[in-house]
C-alpha cells in the first residue's frame, strides 16, 4: 500500500509538469463548432505524439445533454462559465487540479479565482468575450449599440435578423432591455420579456448559430452574436460592425475541463497545461478572434487582434457588461419555459 501511494504521488507530479517529451495515444475533444485552431492541434499532436479528434457542438445545452447520456468517448469539453457549476454539481467533470500544473503561473490574475470554479480545480480558460449585435451599417445607419436591433427592430432590418439560439445570452440581453437584472425571477419583468419576444420574433428570419457567411452574403443584415464572430465577419465585409447594447450585455468565458469518465486523462492534462503557454493561447485567439485569459499571450498575437474594437470594449459601454452567472434552478425553469415558447 505504501509503495502504491508513492507511485500514485509520482504519477501526479509528472502530470503536473511538461518536462516529459511525449505521451502517445489519443485525445478526444468536444468543443464549440469553428472554434479550434487546426494549427494548435497539429502542434500538440507533433509535440506529444497524440492523435487528436475534435467533435463540434452548437450549444451548452447540446454538450450537457450528450455527456449526461454517457458512452460519448470524449475526454475534454469546453463549457461556458454560466453552466460549469452544473457540470461540477452533477459529477461530470474531473477535479484535474490545473492550479497545480506548471503553466498555471501564466493565467491572468483576474481569471485565477473565479466564482464558477474557485481556485481553478477543474477548468482553465479557452476564450472569453461578450455577446452583442452585429449589424451591416451600409444597410442600417442608426444606433447599433442597443438590443432594440432584435427586440424592437427598425424597418430596414425586419425580416433580415438572426438570433443565436443560446438561451442564457439572449435572455440576459432581453431582461436588461426590459429593465431587469440578469438571473431575475421577477415575474413582471419576465412577462415583459415573454411579450417582447412574441412581438419581435415574426420580424426575425432565423435562430441559427452559423451566421458568419450569411452576414457576409447579406442573407442577414443583423444578428445577435459574439464579438469574435463579428470580427471574423468584418474581415469579410468592412460594413459589418459590432454593437455593445447599452441596455446591458453578457460577458462570458468558455473553459476547458476534463470529463469525469475520460479515457485519456493523462493526455487531457497535457493539453490543459499546453494551452496555458502564452504562445499556444495566442494560437487559439488568432483563429477564434477572442481574448484568452493567459497573460503574455498578446506578444504572440497580431496587432489587429490586440486592438480590434470587437475585442477591446469601448469605455462608454464597459459598465453595461456583466459576467454571466449560474442562475438559481427555479429561475432557470422560468427561463426555459419562455425559451421553449419562442422556439416553437
Amino acid at each position: 500500500m505504501r509503495l502504491g501511494k508513492t507511485i500514485a504521488a509520482l504519477g501526479a507530479a509528472l502530470l503536473a509538469s511538461t518536462t516529459f517529451a511525449s505521451a502517445a495515444g489519443e485525445l478526444n475533444i468536444f468543443n464549440w463548432g469553428n472554434y479550434t485552431n487546426p494549427e494548435l492541434i497539429k502542434k500538440f499532436e507533433t509535440e506529444f505524439d497524440v492523435k487528436v479528434t475534435v467533435t463540434d457542438y452548437d450549444s451548452n445545452d447540446t454538450a450537457l445533454a450528450k455527456v449526461r447520456q454517457g458512452g460519448h468517448g470524449f475526454d475534454i469539453v469546453v463549457p461556458s462559465a454560466s453552466v460549469i457549476p452544473i457540470w461540477i454539481r452533477e459529477g461530470l467533470l474531473l477535479e484535474a487540479r490545473p492550479d497545480e500544473m506548471e503553466n498555471f503561473k501564466n493565467m491572468a490574475e483576474r481569471w485565477v479565482d473565479v466564482p464558477f470554479d474557485p481556485g481553478r480545480h477543474y477548468t482553465v480558460p479557452w476564450q472569453w468575450g461578450t455577446t452583442g449585435v452585429s449589424v451591416n451599417t451600409a444597410e442600417y445607419k442608426g444606433d447599433i449599440n442597443t438590443a432594440a436591433i432584435f427586440l424592437d427592430p427598425p424597418p430596414e432590418l425586419v425580416g433580415k435578423i438572426n438570433v443565436v439560439p443560446e438561451m442564457i445570452d439572449v435572455m440576459h440581453m432581453a431582461i436588461t432591455y426590459a429593465g431587469g437584472e440578469p438571473c431575475t425571477g421577477d415575474l413582471e419583468v419576465l412577462k415583459k420579456v415573454r411579450d417582447k419576444f412574441a412581438e419581435a420574433k415574426p420580424k426575425w428570419i432565423s435562430m441559427n448559430y452559423g451566421n458568419i457567411e450569411q452576414m457576409a452574403r447579406k442573407d442577414f443584415l443583423a444578428t445577435v452574436n459574439w464579438n469574435g464572430a463579428s470580427l471574423r465577419m468584418r474581415e469579410q465585409d468592412p460594413n459589418i460592425h459590432y454593437g455593445y447594447p447599452k441596455d446591458g450585455y453578457p460577458v462570458w468565458m468558455d473553459n476547458v475541463a476534463i470529463l469525469a469518465d475520460a479515457k485519456n486523462v493523462d493526455n487531457a492534462k497535457l493539453f490543459m497545461n499546453f494551452i496555458m503557454l502564452p504562445e499556444n493561447a495566442a494560437l487559439i485567439s488568432e483563429f477564434a478572434k477572442y481574448a484568452n485569459g493567459i497573460a503574455g499571450s498578446e506578444e504572440f498575437m497580431s496587432e489587429e487582434l490586440s486592438s480590434a474594437p470587437e475585442i477591446i470594449v469601448p469605455e462608454e459601454f464597459a459598465a453595461a457588461g456583466k459576467f454571466t452567472e449560474t442562475c438559481a434552478p427555479e429561475v432557470m425553469e422560468l427561463y426555459t419555459r419562455i425559451w421553449t415558447e419562442i422556439q416553437k
